[in-house]
């Protein structure tokens, strides 16, 4: 991976696992990627359709006045009284990067004056997502205060990326907004303009935090597009910097090099055929039950990835794993305990499977959710595989077990 020379980095394959990280994830500033947040906390507060208007939001005069600084990203041109859509308004926090319009929002969520309740929220956010080194100061990010890791903005990153009303805008490289002078022009336009596939999401800059950067793109394998999760903090270029400018221009331009690594070396390859028997199911009574592929199951990934399957769909809408957990014991072994809770019907509760692991052939891993106490025994899978690869959950298998509740065991 063509990492950066300082600073720290992450990268995730959502659904199957972190594929690598780089430099010591140590809380720094993170400059205007704070308003990721910001606008996961309005969309959680004030939810929006992707192609809805929302409620209308009227400018105050602090936001205008705040609008006429000369040392911070703001948008200008603003009058008293002036209103713009919630749509509108995500626009111009997250295009421009509009700190005295993330402000305005803190207090519009809230109902407040000032920004403290707004900030509290996004603290409240941060810690139920596991964002552990994380701590929210103000929703701009300008307050050196702000500060956060690579991979606690991947979970950010994640998660605000479920809102179709959040895609929507950060993949846009520039926006029209009536009752603005100009068009709106996104920071990160060179990406996502590239042919990388780069649909957003949010850059940074300011002396303390240099230049950061979340960006989110896909690539089609196959007939599954992938989504990829990256984010940058830390970098700081060399010789005069105002604002973070220059920096700005190295996080960006190292980031791609790191979409590029990513999109060449995601691949995929077929981890059982449709019909192969994966296991056998025992009631308690003495019955047995086979299990079937009943189609081809097919995984996606990178070389050397470790093969953890999380409780997120690679691409939305997809069922996601309840709940796993996997010990390797060698190459082609492991240890799989899981539970799940489903329709009556395992027809129309899917169950899921998994393929991981890192450098040599590894165990299939099931996950049957809505089978009741029953324990299936699953004999080991080799695959022709000479590179560890994660995949995302898919519908393959056929079942005839009715119930609410099961557990697995296997190995």
């Amino acid at each position: 991976m063509p990492w950066p020379q300082e600073g720290q980095a992450a990268v995730k394959l959502p659904g199957t696992g972190t594929v690598s990280t780089y430099g010591k994830q140590k809380p720094v500033p993170t400059a205007s990627v704070a308003k990721v947040m910001t606008a996961y906390v309005l969309l959680q507060e004030r939810p929006l359709k992707k192609d809805g208007e929302g409620p209308m939001i009227e400018v105050d005069g602090k936001t205008v006045q705040e609008g006429r600084s000369k040392h911070e990203s703001r948008v200008e041109g603003l009058t008293v009284g002036q209103k713009f859509s919630q749509q509108d308004m995500l626009k111009m926090l997250l295009i421009p990067s509009g700190n005295n319009i993330a402000r305005l929002l803190a207090r519009w969520v809230t109902e407040s004056r000032t920004e403290t309740a707004f900030v509290r929220k996004m603290n409240d956010a941060a810690r139920k997502l596991g964002m552990k080194d994380t701590t929210y100061t103000d929703p701009s990010g300008l307050d050196a205060g702000t500060v956060s890791t690579a991979v606690d903005q991947l979970k950010l990153a994640e998660a605000v990326m479920k809102f179709d009303a959040f895609r929507a805008v950060v993949a846009l490289p520039k926006a029209d907004v009536d009752g603005l002078g100009e068009p709106l022009i996104n920071n990160m336009d060179r990406l996502l303009m590239s042919d990388l596939s780069i649909r957003g999401i949010k850059t940074g800059s300011n002396t303390p935090a240099g230049g950061t950067l979340v960006w989110a793109a896909y690539k089609t394998v196959g007939h599954r597009t992938q989504l990829i999760l990256g984010t940058m903090l830390d970098q700081h270029a060399d010789g005069p910097d105002p604002n973070g400018a220059t920096s700005l221009t190295l996080v960006q331009d190292n980031s791609k090099k790191i979409v590029q690594a990513v999109r060449d070396a995601l691949t995929s390859a077929t981890a059982v055929r449709k019909g192969q028997v994966v296991g056998h199911l025992d009631d308690g009574l003495g019955r047995h039950t086979s299990l079937v592929a009943a189609e081809d199951f097919t995984v996606v990934g990178v070389p050397g990835q470790l093969g953890r399957h999380e409780d997120h769909p690679v691409s939305y809408g997809a069922p996601a794993l309840r709940e796993s957990r996997y010990q390797g014991r060698g190459p082609d072994r492991g240890q799989w305990l899981g539970r799940g809770e489903g329709p009556a019907d395992p027809a129309e509760q899917p169950v899921e499977a998994v393929f991981g692991g890192q450098a040599d052939p590894v165990g299939l891993i099931l996950t049957l959710s809505g089978i009741l106490g029953g324990r299936a025994q699953v004999p080991r899978v080799r695959q022709d595989f000479d590179r560890g690869i994660s995949c995302w959950s898919r519908k393959v298998w056929k079942g005839s077990r009715r119930s609410r509740r099961g557990e697995f065991r296997g190995r």
